[in-house]
């Protein structure tokens, strides 16, 4: 009797959240608008990334870039100082206000935001390079810029892609936050779902079990990479004890 009651009250609920008037939809879209802001995000910052740590790297083994490495430092200090939904709003309301697209803001937000933090996760990857290598590539006559581009950087790239997966999934889990401006992302969509079937609980489960799952696929997939890379790396060892 009591597994009934639980069988028709999860019943009612799921039909009331995803099946009358379609409601469905407003998670996929949400789940679209989601994927897109956290895909073009982890790009940006990706690339901002390795920028920034290459500008600290690089100033801090050949002095360069003095004055650049100190305002990526300070822009660094400010984003990962700050709240993300303060700097979504600010984003929106203030300096880009003129752009009418709240996704585009998104993503950029979002994308400067990642792009702090794996600037810390990519330096502490150079850094854990041999200074060796750097030395060698000089000393083969390459300048600066190649040694890093060819010698330096591929190797601390490799090294730091789990915490790269970490921080795209944390990465996943903040966009959350859109719905601040507006955008009709996975959480906004339990949002919708509320007003209209004025139940709190279902709308937000559906939401968390939509994010649980986007984690756990990710998650599956830095494990797949790190069998890959531990793989690769027992290889090389053994075609380096061959060849002695």
């Amino acid at each position: 009797m009591f597994f009934q009651e639980i069988a028709d009250w999860f019943s009612n609920q799921f039909n009331k959240t995803l099946i009358v008037q379609d409601r469905y939809t407003f998670y996929l879209e949400g789940l679209g608008n989601t994927l897109l802001i956290s895909l073009g995000a982890v790009v940006i910052g990706i690339l901002l990334g390795i920028l920034f740590a290459t500008i600290n790297y690089t100033n801090k083994k050949c002095g360069y870039f003095k004055i650049t490495s100190k305002i990526v430092k300070f822009i660094i200090f400010i984003v990962r100082g700050t709240p993300v939904v303060l700097q979504l709003m600010i984003m929106y309301f203030v300096i880009l206000a003129f752009v009418a697209d709240g996704i585009l803001v998104s993503v950029i937000t979002f994308g400067i935001n990642s792009g702090a933090y794996v600037a810390e996760i990519f330096r502490g990857s150079l850094e854990s390079v041999d200074d060796g290598q750097y030395e060698a590539g000089r000393a083969l006559g390459l300048n600066m810029f190649k040694t890093m581009i060819t010698i330096v950087i591929p190797q601390a790239f490799k090294a730091c892609i789990p915490a790269l997966f970490n921080e795209f999934i944390a990465l996943v889990k903040e966009t959350s936050v859109a719905g601040y401006i507006a955008i009709k992302d996975v959480t906004y969509a339990a949002y919708r779902v509320q007003s209209r079937t004025v139940d709190a609980f279902f709308p937000l489960i559906v939401s968390a079990v939509i994010y649980l799952a986007l984690v756990g696929l990710l998650t599956m997939a830095l494990r797949f990479i790190e069998r890959r890379l531990a793989k690769s790396d027992r290889q090389n060892k053994v075609l380096k004890r061959k060849s002695h």
